[in-house]
């Protein structure tokens, strides 16, 4: 099964370059968030927040996400954080999006650059730049639709303290599957 996805997920690498994002990918991928529908109105009341330019996503069966991103307290970029994740279940294909994670106060920020490890599961279908889905996590469960570049998908209201929203950036993937996200985060 590993021989089968080493190669998908190679591509998904080549594809979405996941190196170091230069400053300007930062700034766009928050300009895109503040112009999208229901996540710009979180910028205003947030704590902090840590986005993530582009996550690559790939599975076949097993599957993995993998993405670097920095951390926003009060406006003020604090430090780097990165996630990783692998999922086990009903999956074949790959994407790529951006992800923003809104702390609502200090302590949800504390929560986050803790490191501390959490369990999801999902279901959704991507195609292109339109996306469909719901899950269930430790942080809460939501649906929603995204359709195209300037619509984030709102992956749940605050909870404990978080409120998670994405823009699929393209590929193709049906997904039905539990998995565990791992988030680090480096101070500067």
């Amino acid at each position: 099964m590993l021989k089968r996805i080493l190669p998908l997920l190679a591509l998904v690498l080549l594809a979405a370059p996941l190196t170091q994002a230069r400053a300007d990918e930062y700034s766009d991928t928050v300009k895109l968030f503040r112009n999208a529908g229901e996540s710009g109105q979180f910028f205003n009341r947030a704590y902090g927040y840590a986005v993530f330019p582009t996550i690559g996503k790939a599975g076949i069966g097993v599957g993995g996400a993998f993405g670097e991103g920095r951390v926003y307290a009060k406006g003020k970029h604090v430090g780097n954080t990165s996630m990783a994740q692998v999922s086990v279940g009903f999956q074949l294909g790959a994407q790529g999006y951006s992800e923003i994670i809104f702390f609502k106060d200090e302590r949800a920020f504390k929560d986050f650059t803790s490191g501390n490890f959490e369990f999801g599961a999902d279901a959704s279908a991507v195609a292109i730049t339109a996306a469909a889905g719901a899950s269930a996590s430790t942080t809460g469960s939501s649906a929603g639709v995204s359709g195209g570049m300037k619509d984030a998908r709102n992956v749940g209201e605050y909870h404990k303290g978080m409120a998670t929203f994405t823009i699929v950036k393209g590929g193709l993937m049906y997904q039905a599957t539990i998995g565990g996200q791992k988030f680090t985060y480096k101070p500067l």
